[in-house]
């Protein structure tokens, strides 16, 4: 039997959709079948492949590793299919076109205060999306090409991603201006926030990973009067005069240019070694569209500004 004829694309993507909404009822309606249709034809594929693609449990399904090989042959499929329209429209001279972003908020003030206009100014024409999310999911969402671009403060190690652009960005005390600590001479040491109300981002968050593995690192528990996964609520947390947190500067820029904010190094190898990322998912060709944008962030965004750093793929 030949396998490749059982991979239809209907099938793969009534599979992908029971998995993603959890359940075949709730695929059918995402997708306005009778649920019977999408049960018929995944316990087809599963006879014709001879193999279970997906388990039942108590609470909504998963896919089995038979089930997840197939869905990443969907996704990649559906990637390159969507890459292929966009490269024809290319050939428009990038009149037309959509690009996909997933980023940290710490990237989007930084984006909206000047460079996504002047690329808009080029290329009026081209459309785009922006989601929110933490360090985690935007590694996943791009390695699972549900976006061209993932814009991530300090990536982890992940083989399903290109790193094309990395630059340090340490991780700083920000403080309202005349706060005690700017009246220091020096980096401020980790031990020092011990006592101090602080407020951190959530730990799905690069920034709060990073600082828990220095805590570790100096045999130290910070108690944060605040867990939150908005940076704006900590913006004003700490405005408002309420405490302390740790960010890298760039997500704050606005304020310090206003000089609402201060940021103060912090004495840490850890907490100086951090990066913000531009990734891709490895082995996709981007479209044309997606590959200015990517370029033109990266030389334009002050994120990506070289801070003690360098520019460059990892």
């Amino acid at each position: 039997m030949d396998v490749t004829a059982l991979l239809d694309h209907h099938r793969l993507h009534y599979l992908h959709e029971t998995v993603r909404f959890g359940s075949v009822r709730a695929a059918a309606a995402g997708l306005d079948i009778n649920p019977s249709v999408i049960s018929r034809q995944i316990a087809q594929l599963e006879k014709e492949l001879g193999i279970t693609l997906i388990e039942r449990l108590s609470r909504g399904i998963r896919p089995t590793e038979a089930g997840e090989l197939l869905l990443q042959r969907f996704r990649q499929w559906s990637a390159d299919q969507d890459d292929t329209i966009a490269k024809l429209r290319d050939l428009q001279g990038l009149k037309r076109g959509h690009i996909d972003i997933v980023l940290g908020e710490g990237f989007v003030s930084d984006l909206m205060s000047g460079p996504l206009g002047k690329f808009w100014q080029r290329h009026p024409h081209l459309t785009m999306s922006f989601d929110l999310a933490g360090t985690n999911e935007v590694v996943n969402a791009v390695a699972e090409d549900r976006y061209h671009i993932g814009m991530v403060f300090n990536a982890p190690a992940d083989p399903r991603i290109r790193v094309a652009t990395a630059i340090h960005q340490p991780i700083c005390v920000i403080v309202p201006p005349g706060h005690a600590l700017t009246a220091r001479n020096r980096p401020v040491r980790l031990r020092e926030l011990a006592d101090l109300p602080l407020g951190l981002m959530h730990p799905s968050y690069g920034t709060r990973q990073i600082v828990a593995m220095a805590e570790a690192s100096e045999r130290i528990g910070l108690a944060p009067k605040l867990v939150t996964s908005s940076i704006s609520v900590l913006r004003h947390f700490v405005k408002s005069g309420m405490g302390l947190t740790l960010l890298p500067a760039f997500s704050v820029a606005t304020d310090l240019a206003d000089r609402s904010l201060a940021a103060l190094p912090v004495d840490h190898p850890l907490l100086g070694s951090t990066k913000a990322c531009v990734i891709t998912r490895l082995g996709r060709e981007l479209p044309d569209g997606a590959s200015h944008l990517l370029r033109f962030v990266s030389s334009r965004m002050r994120a990506f500004r070289a801070t003690g750093g360098r520019r460059g793929a990892e």
